[in-house]
Order: structure tokens, then C-alpha cells, then sequence
């Protein structure tokens, strides 16, 4: 794990890395129980990425914890997610504020419970003033819900007499979007081996490097997290460029 952190080149790193945190369910099956076993192991998973990510200087962390989609899975679970959620929150803010960490929310937040809603922005109140890494949690979140509104949300400004359609560009859309604040990713990690994007982000990681891992989130650690940024350096990111002209302009600079 130390060779990892020193081959890391701290300069090259990627400001915004988002993770979709797979495979909670299927470790917990695989070890003989039932699918919250597996969420609350997953936690654990949460903090440590969350530390190593903030320790190495990573300045955005986006995790993907539930989905609109996920709403229709069995109550149970449901219910059982949502007071971890809570409790998780609750317990967490003193070592987010030890950390530097500030806390951010994207998602349809008005379909959490009331208990979750009032966690959440007790959280994001008292971590408000915390300067190192921004962690950003997608609760209740896809990308095409966030597409629809903010289409609906210009539509209204256009109808309103607030913008004119023929000045409406990329960066437009991006001011409505729920992550308006934040930088694109650069690299998105998908853990337990599954090759979707799963309506995340759709809109915002159209120029980022995928990493897909076998690994189920629960086994999740620091040196999967390294690995991954390690992979990260080693691609050319060329945004439709070719080598050529990536390599002459990292000259002239």
C-alpha cells in the first residue's frame, strides 16, 4: 500500500472522482445474509475511501449511494438503507469536521423521509465552513431526472422572459444542473464488475476514464482506490485531440 501512495504522482491527480458503489447485495449473499448485512459492511467501505481520498489531496469525491431506480426495491430494504442512512450521517459529521471534509447533497432529496431530509441538512449546515475535500453523496439521484428538470427549468426562464433561447449554450445547461458547483469527473470508478453507468452522471462524464473492478464495494479499501488512480495516469486524456497535439501543448506549457 505505501509503494502505491509513493508511485502516485500527487501533481497528475484527478480533481473529481466519482464512484458507483456496486455490489453491497451480493457479498452479503455470498456470505449467507440477507442484503442490508451487506449495506452496513459497505459503510465501512465509505469511510475509508472518504479518508484516503481527502488524505492524498483529491479535492471532489461524488459517491453514488441511491438511485431514483432504487426506490422500487423491496420495502425492506428500503426502509432498512434509509435508518442507516440517518444514523450514518449522524455519526459521521464529527469526523467529517476532524477532516476538513465539507458535505454536499445532488438528488431528488424531497423523496428521502422527513428524519433523512433533517440528518441531511443538519450535515450540510455543520460542515458548511470545512475548506479540504468536498464529498458529494447522490441520494435519490439520476441523471436523466436531473435532465428533465433542469430542461423544465429553462424552459420556465425562456417562458418567463428571463433568457433568450438562441444564447442558450453547454455551459447554460451546465448551470442547471444539480452539480453546478462542481468540476466534471475525471475518472469514474464501478466496483463488482458490472460494465453500466446506470444513469449517473450521464451528462458530466462525457470526457471522463472508466474504471471497472471485480472487487464488491464491502472489500472496497484505499489500495483498490490507488489502483485506480494509478490506471488514471497512465491514460492519455486527449478530448478528442490526437497525441500529437496533446504532446505539443503540454510543450509550449
Amino acid at each position: 500500500m505505501d509503494d502505491l501512495t509513493g508511485k502516485i504522482d500527487k501533481t497528475r491527480l484527478p480533481r473529481h472522482i466519482a464512484i458507483i458503489m456496486d455490489g453491497n447485495g451480493r457479498w452479503a449473499k455470498e456470505k449467507g445474509h440477507d442484503r442490508l448485512y451487506g449495506h452496513y459492511q459497505g459503510v465501512e467501505s465509505v469511510r475509508n475511501i472518504v479518508e484516503s481520498a481527502a488524505e492524498i489531496g483529491v479535492e471532489y469525491l461524488t459517491l453514488y449511494a441511491f438511485s431514483t431506480e432504487n426506490w422500487d426495491r423491496p420495502e425492506y430494504e428500503v426502509v432498512g438503507l434509509m435508518e442507516l442512512l440517518v444514523d450514518t450521517i449522524r455519526k459521521e459529521v464529527p469526523v467529517l469536521n476532524k477532516n476538513n471534509i465539507r458535505m454536499h447533497v445532488i438528488g431528488n432529496i424531497e423523496m428521502l423521509p422527513q428524519r433523512a431530509q433533517q440528518s441531511l441538512q443538519e450535515a450540510l449546515d455543520e460542515t458548511s465552513v470545512n475548506n479540504g475535500l468536498n464529498l458529494v453523496l447522490a441520494l435519490s439521484y439520476s441523471s436523466r431526472w436531473e435532465l428533465v428538470n433542469a430542461v423544465k427549468n429553462i424552459a420556465q426562464d425562456v417562458k418567463d422572459g428571463k433568457m433568450d433561447p438562441s444564447t442558450i449554450t453547454q455551459d447554460t445547461l451546465q448551470q442547471y444542473l444539480t452539480t453546478s458547483e462542481f468540476p466534471d469527473p475525471e475518472l469514474m470508478i464501478r466496483t463488482s464488475g458490472e460494465y453500466r453507468i446506470s444513469n449517473f452522471l450521464l451528462y458530466q462524464l462525457a470526457y471522463a476514464e472508466l474504471y471497472f473492478t471485480n472487487t464488491r464495494w464491502p472489500d472496497f479499501r484505499k489500495e483498490n482506490l490507488y489502483e485506480a488512480i494509478l490506471d488514471y495516469q497512465g491514460r492519455e486524456r486527449r478530448f478528442g485531440k490526437i497525441s500529437e497535439q496533446i504532446q505539443q501543448e503540454a510543450e509550449i506549457h
